[in-house]
This record gives C-alpha cells, sequence and structure tokens, in this order.
C-alpha cells in the first residue's frame, strides 16, 4: 500500500524529471516527452487504487491535520489524473499550430515545456483535493494559478494569446486579493486555518455575524473566480477562446473540480453557524440561479465553438452551484452534495475532453473553430462526427449519457430541498441547451461540408475517444462504480438524493 501523498511526489517528480531532460536534450522533436508523461500518469492513476487510508487517530501536529485521503478526495485526485492525461494527448495533436505561434530559430524548441507545465498543474489540483487547512489549500490554489498563467499566454506571438493571459493575470491576481484576504479575516476570527477547528470556533462565536458574512464574502469572491460564478466570469470566454485549445480543456474541467471541491470545503465550517445559515444558501442560492441565466443564454448567439463551451462552461457551473445552495436541505449534509458534484464532474470530464479533443484534430486541419468548420463533418470523417455527437449530447442532458444522470442528481437536490424559482431556471437553461449544442450537430449532419478533404485522426487520439465515448455510455447507464467511489462504500442512489 502507498501513502496517499505518494501521488502528489510521482507527479512533481516527474514533472521535474522531464523539464531537466528537455532543458538538456537536443532532440528536434519534443514528442517523447508527453508519451512518457501517459505512461507515468497511467501507472499513477492505477497506484491511487493501492494507497493506505489516513490513520483512525491522528497525533496534533501531524502530517494528516493537513492532507485528507477521503474517498472523495481521491476520487478528485483521479479527476485531475485523467484530464491530465487528456491533455497531453490533445497536445500532441496541437503541436504544429502550436509551433506556429512560437518563435524558435531551431524546429520543436520551445514546445517541450508545453507538454511540462500540465504536470504541475496536475500535482497542484491533488494537493487541492486532499487540503484540510486554509494555508495549504492556498498554496496548492496558487501553484495551479500560476501555471495556468503560463499556459494561457504560451503562444506568444499570437495577439489573442497575450490578450488572454493578460486578462488572466489580472483577474486571478485580483481574486487571489479577495481569497486572502477573507482566509485573514477567518484567521482572526477563530485564530485556527484548520476547517475543523474553524468550524468549531465560528460556530462558538456570539454577535459576529456581521464580521462571519463579510469574510465569507470575501472568500466567495475568490473562489467565484474560479468556478467561473457569475458575477466574477468576465475573464471566461474571452481567457478560453485564446488560450491554446489543451488549456482550454483544461481550464474547464480540472480548474473548476478543484475549485469546487475547495468551494465546498470552505463553506462547510459558515453553514455551520446557524445564524447565518438562510443567509447564505440565499447568496449562493442567488449566483447559482444569475450563473444558470448568463451561461446558457450567453451561448445562444454564439458561432465559435470555444466561445461556446466557454459560456456552456459558466452554465454548467450554475448547475453545480444549485447542488450547493441544496445542502441545508439535505439528510445527509456535504456529504451527499460532495457525491452528486464529484459524479457530474467526472461527467463533465468525459464530455468535454472527449469534445476537445474533436475540436483539435478538426480545428488544426481546417484552420478554424468556428461552427461552420464543422459543416459536413459526418461525410469527411464519420468517427469524429459520432464522437462529438456524444460529447454534446451528454452536455446537453440527453438521457442514457453520464451528463443526463449527473443533471439528475442536481435536480433531485433542489427538488428536496424545495427550490423551486432554481429548478424552473434549470429546466428552462437545459432547453436552452439543448439548442445551442444541437446547433453543433446539426451543422455536421445536415449541411454540406465546405471541403471534401477526408480529416485524419492519430491511432492514440482514435483510442482516447473511443474510450470516452463508451464511458459515457457505460456510466450513465449505470453510474453505481463512480458513486462507489466518492463514498467508500456500495453506492445507493438513494443516499445522493
Amino acid at each position: 500500500m502507498f501513502a496517499p501523498i505518494t501521488l502528489e511526489i510521482l507527479v512533481l517528480v516527474l514533472g521535474f524529471a522531464l523539464l531537466l531532460a528537455e532543458s538538456f536534450s537536443n532532440a528536434p522533436s519534443k514528442r517523447a516527452l508527453p508519451k512518457i508523461a501517459l505512461f507515468v500518469l497511467a501507472w499513477v492513476f492505477a497506484f491511487s487504487f493501492f494507497t493506505a487510508p489516513a490513520p483512525d487517530t491522528v497525533e496534533p501536529g501531524s502530517f494528516w491535520n493537513f492532507y485528507s485521503a477521503s474517498p472523495i478526495s481521491m476520487m478528485f485526485k483521479r479527476i485531475a489524473l485523467l484530464t491530465t492525461m487528456g491533455v497531453l494527448v490533445m497536445s500532441l495533436d496541437y503541436e504544429s499550430t502550436l509551433a506556429k505561434f512560437i518563435p524558435s530559430s531551431r524546429p520543436g524548441a520551445g514546445t517541450g515545456e508545453f507538454y511540462i507545465l500540465p504536470l504541475f498543474t496536475c500535482a497542484g489540483l491533488m494537493l487541492m483535493a486532499s487540503a484540510t487547512d486554509l494555508v495549504m489549500a492556498f498554496a496548492a490554489l496558487e501553484l495551479v494559478t500560476i501555471s495556468f498563467y503560463v499556459q494561457v499566454a504560451y503562444m506568444r506571438s499570437n495577439s489573442a494569446s497575450l490578450e488572454a493571459g493578460i486578462k488572466y493575470l489580472i483577474l486571478g491576481a485580483l481574486s487571489t486579493g479577495f481569497f486572502v484576504y477573507g482566509l485573514t479575516w477567518v484567521f482572526g476570527l477563530t485564530g485556527e486555518t484548520h476547517f475543523d477547528k474553524v468550524a468549531l470556533k465560528l460556530a462558538a462565536l456570539e454577535n459576529s455575524d456581521t464580521a462571519i458574512l463579510f469574510a465569507l464574502l470575501l472568500v466567495l469572491v475568490g473562489l467565484g473566480f474560479k468556478v467561473a460564478a457569475v458575477p466574477f466570469q468576465s475573464w471566461v470566454p474571452d481567457v478560453y477562446q485564446g488560450a491554446p485549445t489543451p488549456v482550454t480543456a483544461f481550464l474547464s474541467v480540472g480548474s473548476k473540480a478543484a475549485g469546487f471541491l475547495l468551494l465546498l470545503r470552505v463553506l462547510e465550517p459558515f453553514l455551520g453557524v446557524s445564524s447565518i445559515q438562510p443567509k447564505v444558501l440565499a447568496v449562493l442560492g442567488t449566483m447559482a440561479g444569475a450563473t444558470l441565466i448568463y451561461g446558457n443564454l450567453a451561448a445562444l448567439p454564439q458561432n465559435n465553438l470555444k466561445r461556446l463551451l466557454a459560456y456552456s462552461s459558466i452554465g454548467h457551473a450554475g448547475y453545480l452551484l444549485l447542488a450547493v445552495a441544496s445542502v441545508g436541505a439535505t439528510v445527509t449534509g456535504f456529504g451527499a452534495v460532495g457525491t452528486t458534484i464529484g459524479f457530474y464532474l467526472f461527467a463533465y470530464l468525459l464530455m468535454t475532453v472527449l469534445g476537445f479533443l474533436v475540436l483539435t484534430a478538426v480545428s488544426t486541419q481546417t484552420k478554424g473553430e468556428e461552427i461552420q468548420h464543422f459543416n459536413g463533418l459526418s461525410k469527411r470523417s464519420p468517427f469524429l462526427a459520432f464522437a462529438l455527437l456524444v460529447a454534446m449530447s451528454s452536455l446537453a442532458g440527453v438521457p442514457l449519457t453520464a451528463g443526463f444522470y449527473g443533471k439528475f442528481l442536481v435536480f433531485a437536490h433542489a427538488v428536496n430541498a424545495q427550490l423551486w424559482v432554481l429548478v424552473g431556471l434549470g429546466v428552462v437553461t437545459v432547453g436552452a441547451g439543448f439548442y445551442y449544442y444541437l446547433r453543433v450537430v446539426a451543422a455536421m449532419y445536415w449541411y454540406e461540408p465546405t471541403d471534401t478533404a477526408p480529416i485524419h485522426v492519430s491511432s492514440l487520439s482514435k483510442a482516447v475517444m473511443a474510450l470516452l465515448v463508451v464511458c459515457i455510455f457505460v456510466f450513465g447507464v449505470n453510474p453505481r462504480p463512480i458513486l462507489s467511489a466518492l463514498q467508500g462504500a456500495p453506492a445507493k442512489v438513494a443516499a445522493a438524493h
């Protein structure tokens, strides 16, 4: 059995080893780097099923006071690993586009770091998933954020990429300032940074509701940026469109997954203060409703597929916030909501990575990311068209897909909490989602192609796409394995309700 922290150590060692190897290598092609990384990450993913559980009794000052090895933490680590592997496969297909925007006197120079940086992002996401202390959570969050700053602006001769990087840097630094200031207030009120101890101290405070709410407001501003919740979503469309496509996929899935797990952990102590719980839930409900409306309605007129997926990402954040807003009426509290969010994010991983893999393959050969570039794709590449059909259907919530079951769990929580206004908004926005997702399907199957040349896809990408398609249907019909992994016990769907 391995200690859980071994997983993060292996990923960090891999990142530093490949960085050194790249620095001293004179090989014109750097494609060996992501292939080595994929091989090692696959083994790390396998090792994650053989980690030792946390000890039953924890000594004061022990490492286990800052690190969680709970089933939901381990599941989020696996999501981070799988997302990173998908991004690396995408990066191999994206190499030709990337090389055009990196000035260099040698072929292939400057692309090596692009394959290595996701490993450090992955390590940060994994540490964030296990953080049980505010300081450790912040350190992990900054490791993720700083590596994303570099990746978003990586195509330094592309004005769109540079613009995206500047916007992400400025707004990211601003949100980090709010988050740190919020943590300062939390420490000032409680004298603690461990989540459990903070919860006990906050619950024992008297006549401090205003100060507690102010601290929560500051923290929500910081985390609202990370999960792309309204009104902190303004960066998403431009950053998603300007960033390299693999980085956009990583931002969409990895950052959102870790951000929501951290949001749950931070909210739990505040919701333990009974006097402010209704106000906190009201704020969360308002954010959920605004995020649902803005994300889904703004996606309707989009003609650029990356921009469409950016707005839809905001919409999916709204569904996740809907689950969070219903936590007060859930019998099993954060455990059930965490299970639902974990399954939703796993499903979101499958369908989003699949969609971006197809987008990468098509855009690199058609020289565009507009929906019109997918016209007649079914005739040029039936396999890619079917893969994107499955991804769009699951994102929309078509039955028998993983995306449908994720939405079903979210709406079950909202109905149990009697959040009827939000349920109504959710139903309307799901309808809007069907429209803009199926626009892409209509372009592929109903319109004539502008170019009849076939689109070639590497064997590795085809294999990954086929696996993702199978998983979307398998876990849509039988979600029990994922729910079992999240709960650490035989899954009962009723428990998530």
